[in-house]
């Protein structure tokens, strides 16, 4: 017989499945891949996806357009931008707007970074290093403060053996100076500061590099008003300090007087039976500076300084400025990692590769390690002082860090400690060590002296009424930095606030009160201090109810009670008295008269009451209902 011809099974309508299911499990069809719907908008394109941020250059490849004509579009808005710049959202869309684009913004993406390396705001700690066998120890971090003319330049080109007050207008520091010298095999790091201000404006933003502050003294001039203001910022900084007695060679030098003047401001140096070195130095003769960095070093082993040099560098910009040929310019120290030549960095809201790197005396350096002071050259955009230096895998993760630095800028320092009495009243947490911290400044000295004696007498023990600074004079925008690093309210007695630190306390939020009656003054601390405190628990009993009846319901007891005085309240705090002492102290979880659930039951009335957790409950007991308000104090 003819073999019969298989029969042609009909074309399959729909997706086919791809892979047999394994025996036992119900058939899954694998469906084959559907096409992507490309939605067309209104220009008839289809949509661009931006990020938050993105450079000029990048958003002409997005859009598929001429850098020259979204530059053109930028120019036509007022922004003036160049190729490498870096744009936000809402002009970007601007831009694709008037150039027929239909703009979508990109969605948030998750980093997957280590939580201990994630970026903070004011936090002084950057990084977590769990591996204690890549820990070495790093050069110690050293700035130099104090009076002007009291020979601060001087003495760092004394020790570095160059020449660098030459270079600067008028003998006077302009710029911060970061160097590196070698002393007996050790390096340490000098930072030559401009004033405290800068100082002090760095730890505003919560970039704390120094390790050791270096107070100069003249010991022909003593200490001056710009002595003191230093003195306060490295106090507030909680920075060691070592005391350079400078000028120590000349015929008019006493340097018992400067001892006695710097104890009096809280500087009280070993001799006297204090903590802080002092070290007798010349800038001219160069006497003492071997022993002055060996005190430095001392204080550093003591603190006990390390870093992990074998991974991406983290650092802070000291300085940045724009140069005439060579571009943006940042002078980056390095706090942990080591940073290379060539490698992608972010800083701040700007990233680029780095092109060059140069030392203080202009050399090149192909790497540097924590604590070492570098020139970057290569960033679009010039940063600014304070930000952090991130080296980044790839341009993705560059473009991650920036849109998340540049949203944490425009939202404001999330971190940052309140400058005004309000805010801090506001946020003030239970459990947490209070203070009220002032700078004072008053017209005459005679005034800030009655002041301070009045203060001294407000006697409050759960708030520390502190003075971090007091002088005589106007008030200067180093008063108002230091507010604003230490998160104290600047009080002015009789005096003006000059026009550098009103700008400065509008930027910052640093709260002024200027008085002109000694007692308003007083007045307003009195408030504050009384506003800090934790407010007063007050209990108030609002009803007694007496257990007559005991009812079980799903093992859960239920006391019949008539309410004998006040009432009795859902969710009120209550006390079971028995024997005239208390049995339990907790909540009414249920109170219900007949059959409802009710919220108060008044006196003389039946009522059955639950309490929160708690079933032991006889006849004859006696239910204490009580609330507990907060009282101003």
């Amino acid at each position: 017989m003819p073999k019969a011809r298989p029969r042609r099974m009909p074309p399959q309508r729909g997706p086919r499945p791809r892979r047999r299911p394994s025996r036992g499990a119900p058939p899954v069809a694998v469906l084959e891949p559907v096409a992507p719907v490309v939605v067309i908008g209104p220009s008839g394109k289809p949509p661009v996806t931006l990020p938050k941020t993105i450079q000029v250059g990048e958003l002409a490849k997005a859009l598929d357009t001429s850098v020259v004509d979204v530059i053109r579009g930028l120019v036509n808005m007022g922004v003036m931008a160049t190729i490498n710049q870096t744009i936000d959202y809402e002009t970007a869309s601007l831009v694709a707007g008037e150039l027929g684009y239909d703009i979508l913004p990109e969605a948030e993406p998750v980093a997957e970074t280590d939580e201990s390396e994630t970026p903070t705001p004011g936090k002084e700690i950057l990084w977590t290093d769990d591996d204690e066998s890549k820990m070495k120890t790093r050069p110690p971090v050293v700035t130099i403060l104090g009076h002007v003319d009291h020979g601060k330049t001087s003495l760092l080109d004394a020790i570095r053996e160059t020449n660098v007050t030459a270079r600067e207008a008028g003998g006077i520091t302009q710029h911060i100076g970061a160097y590196q010298i070698e002393h007996s095999g050790r390096k340490v790091t000098f930072l030559d500061t401009p004033g405290h201000e800068a100082f002090t404006a760095m730890r505003a933003r919560g970039a704390q590099v120094t390790d050791v502050a270096i107070l100069v003294v003249a010991a022909d001039d003593g200490v001056q008003p710009q002595t003191i203001e230093a003195i306060a910022h490295v106090k507030a900084a909680g920075v060691p300090i070592v005391v350079a007695l400078n000028k120590i060679d000349k015929s008019d030098a006493n340097p018992d007087l400067v001892k006695s003047q710097l104890a009096e401001h809280g500087v009280t140096i070993e001799e006297y039976g204090g903590e802080t070195p002092l070290v007798p130095v010349s800038a001219r003769t160069k006497q003492g500076l071997g022993e002055l960095v060996e005190v430095v070093l001392l204080v550093a082993d003591v603190a006990d300084l390390r870093a992990n040099p074998d991974r991406p560098a983290i650092g802070r910009v000291i300085e940045a400025h724009l140069e005439k040929g060579r571009g943006p310019v940042a002078t980056i120290l390095v706090q942990t990692g080591t940073l290379k030549r060539g490698e992608l960095v972010v800083v701040g809201i700007t990233s680029g590769r780095i092109r060059a790197m140069v030392d203080d005396k202009m050399k090149p350096v192909g790497r540097a390690e924590p604590s070492r002071p570098v020139e970057i050259l290569g960033l679009p955009d010039v940063p600014e002082a304070g930000d952090v230096l991130r080296v980044v895998a790839d341009e993705k993760a560059a473009k991650l860090v920036v849109a998340q630095n540049l949203a944490e800028r425009n939202a404001g320092a999330a971190g940052e400690r309140p400058a005004t009495l309000d805010e801090m009243f506001a946020q003030v947490k239970e459990g947490k060590a209070k203070e009220l911290k002032l700078v004072l400044k008053a017209d005459v000295q005679g005034s800030l002296e009655a002041i301070k004696g009045a203060l001294v007498k407000i006697e409050q023990t759960e708030v520390a009424l502190k003075v971090i600074h007091e002088a005589v004079g106007d008030i200067s925008e180093s008063d108002v930095t230091l507010a604003a690093a230490s998160g104290a309210v600047v009080i002015g007695f009789n005096n003006k606030v000059d026009v550098p630190a009103k700008r400065a306390a509008e930027q910052s939020t640093v709260d002024i009160r200027q008085y002109k009656v000694i007692y308003e003054l007083l007045d307003d601390v009195q408030k504050a201090l009384t506003g800090m405190l934790e407010p007063e628990l007050v209990e108030t009993v609002i009803g007694h109810a007496e257990v007559r009846a005991i009812f079980t319901a799903n093992k859960t007891t239920i006391a019949g009670c008539m309410v004998v005085d006040g009432a009795m309240r859902r969710g009120a705090q209550a006390r079971l008295l028995r024997g005239g002492s208390a049995a339990y102290d907790g909540t009414i979880g249920t109170l219900r008269r007949v059959k409802d659930d009710v919220r108060e039951v008044a006196a003389g009335l039946e009522c059955g009451i639950v309490l929160e957790g708690h079933n032991d409950v006889v006849v004859g007991d006696l239910i204490e209902a009580y609330v507990v308000q907060a009282k101003p104090r």
